[in-house]
């Protein structure tokens, strides 16, 4: 198990106390100092059975700098979006939990986190 998390996030570290206390082995990923790929964005988007602007934080400002909000929510922009948020990590939502068994969350309700522990 692996999960993508910004240690300053408090529902970050909510997740990571979930998963110690549950007994779980997972990797922690800090994926503002280690970025993923368009490749590894789109694997986990996959996995997540979600689209790009799903998953992206709109509300940063270099979101409001790229102009986000009125960026077209369709098949043929998942490319725009997801080179933006491998160009600038703090637009990945998070924290981002992917399971052994290959499926994945976000982890931002109690509900999400639950569903990745044993």
């Amino acid at each position: 198990m692996e999960i993508w998390i910004n240690p300053r996030c408090g529902k970050c570290r909510t997740a990571l106390t979930a998963l110690t206390a549950a007994g779980v082995e997972y990797t922690v990923r800090r994926y503002l100092e280690d970025p993923p790929t368009a490749a590894e964005l789109e694997q986990v988007l996959e996995r997540l059975g979600l689209e790009p602007w799903d998953i992206t934080r709109t509300d940063e400002q270099v979101a409001k700098d790229l102009g986000m909000k009125e960026w077209p929510r369709e098949a043929g922009e998942r490319a725009r979006w997801i080179g933006a948020m491998a160009e600038h990590p703090v637009l990945i939502q998070r924290p981002i939990i992917t399971a052994d068994d290959g499926h994945a969350v976000v982890a931002r309700t109690p509900e999400a986190l639950k569903s990745v522990l044993p």
